[in-house]
């Protein structure tokens, strides 16, 4: 099964096409831009802890086989910054 490449950060909705080098997902694929997984989620994913890590990009001829999601993901709430304990 391949990877989602999901299309936006579910902080911010920011768009992340499959090319995207700003895109960080967990081991889950929550998917994340650069900014919001620095500035805000401190490289930690708010839904299961787990590490954010860059995306791989998937080769463009491999995506007519195995298309990105279209399916947009979105904290209704946004991404509050972690606290640290």
């Amino acid at each position: 099964m391949a990877l989602e490449l999901r299309p936006n950060c579910e902080c911010c909705d920011k768009d992340l096409p499959p090319e995207s080098l700003e895109a960080v997902i967990c081991s889950f694929e929550c998917t994340y831009c650069v900014d919001c997984a620095s500035n805000t989620l401190s490289g930690i994913c708010p839904n299961c802890g787990g590490e954010l890590v860059r995306r791989p990009v998937r080769p463009a001829g491999k995506l007519a086989n195995n298309p990105a999601s279209t399916k947009r993901i979105l904290k209704a709430e946004g991404c509050a910054p972690l606290r640290v304990a």
